[in-house]
């Protein structure tokens, strides 16, 4: 197989994936590919990932590389050769067998991780997910002591503009299968009108279905200017020393944004934000809430999120996976006995209304009179 395409490349897939082009070869520095980069590669249409980083470490069974395998686009590993420090973006190469060339020149040495191989491969991780899960228990455990102001309520938490007391908010994170479960709750959405909230990403996911954030929350680096101008109010998650990198991107597009220092993860704070506001309930979409959520996201533990949901308990309910439990095959058959059933009440009336039997009857003469019957 030869594989020709030029060039995007960026250490971080999130960022690539907002300016690669159809046909291109994405280059990336991605341990362990996740289920969203991964997605939003296929999405992408790209011609092959190369990957500096083994796509499957076997620390636990990530889902990004089946992803890629079943959406026909090749993965390949690189075993020899720093394409960060030889290649620049837009330059064209070429992938034959297990070689990487430009200009005709091989550059680097690669491994093509056919689907035989990540079955293999993810084998191997499922066998390690026990050692792993306790290291990340042990994590959870030591940093909930360190972020336990989550509970005991003595985190500054900023003013805000968008009303949410009494409201339903919609806290949406761009995770695991969060197109799906923005979709079933499309009726919700436009029957109870909650507040939008989109962590980072979140808020882009909103627009692709035509709905405009009430408020973005994050650190920025994985939103687009389009829908940064569009949001309301933004609310930059900052260190908890005070340090907020976010803020920058924010004021260079010339737009007014609030700083939250506090430990965790931005889809904790828009929770924790809701709940402190008054929120009268909390949906949260694609959020994380397992420990291959995490692993795929990098952290080692889920103490802040452990505390946040701790602490809002009943008012939160995770819209994950909702589509699965509600989706129906809607068959042919089904519109038949939908007509029919429609037709009985018609049939019904045109048995008992004696005005539509004269009717039917006068009809009737009138066609043998034309036939001359």
């Amino acid at each position: 197989m030869i594989i020709k395409g030029r060039v995007k490349m960026d250490e971080k897939t999130k960022v690539l994936v907002s300016r690669i082009n159809t046909g291109e070869i994405a280059v990336i520095n991605h341990r362990d590919i996740d289920e969203v980069a991964a997605n939003s590669l296929v999405k992408k249409k790209i011609a092959a990932v190369v990957n500096c980083e083994p796509s499957i470490s076997g620390r636990y069974p990530n889902l990004g590389p089946g992803i890629l395998n079943k959406a026909n686009v090749p993965i390949f590993d690189v075993k020899e050769g720093d394409l960060f420090k030889i290649l620049k973006e837009g330059q064209l190469i070429k992938i034959e067998s297990d070689s990487l060339f430009y200009q005709e020149k091989k550059i680097a040495t690669v491994e093509e991780l056919t689907s035989a191989k990540v079955e293999r491969l993810l084998c191997v991780a499922e066998e390690n997910i026990e050692k792993e899960l306790g290291k990340f228990i042990v994590n959870t455990l030591r940093y909930a002591y360190k972020e336990k102001d989550f509970i005991l309520g003595k985190l500054l938490i900023p003013d805000v503009k968008t009303r949410i007391k009494g409201k339903h908010v919609l806290v949406v994170v761009r995770g695991q299968n969060y197109r799906e479960d923005l979709g079933t709750i499309r009726s919700y959405i436009s029957e109870v009108k909650p507040v939008l909230i989109g962590v980072d990403g979140g808020g882009d996911a909103l627009l692709e279905f035509g709905l405009i954030p009430d408020m973005i929350v994050g650190d920025m680096d994985s939103i687009t200017d389009e829908c940064l101008i569009k949001s309301k109010e933004i609310i930059v998650h900052a260190y908890p020393d005070g340090r907020a990198p976010g803020m920058e991107r924010v004021q260079d597009l010339n737009l007014e944004g609030i700083i939250f220092p506090a430990p965790g993860t931005s889809e904790d704070i828009a929770m924790l934000l809701a709940y402190d506001k008054g929120a009268d309930l909390i949906v949260a979409v694609g959020a994380h809430s397992n420990m291959i959520d995490f692993l795929e996201k990098g952290r080692k533990g889920m103490a802040s999120t452990f505390l946040v949901r701790m602490k809002i308990g009943g008012k939160l309910i995770d819209a994950k996976g909702v589509n699965k439990l509600y989706k129906s095959v809607f068959e042919f058959k089904h519109i038949i006995w939908l007509v029919l059933a429609a037709l009985i009440p018609v049939l019904i009336i045109l048995l008992i209304s004696h005005p539509i039997q004269s009717l039917v009857r006068l009809l009737s003469i009138r066609i043998r009179m034309f036939l001359g019957v």
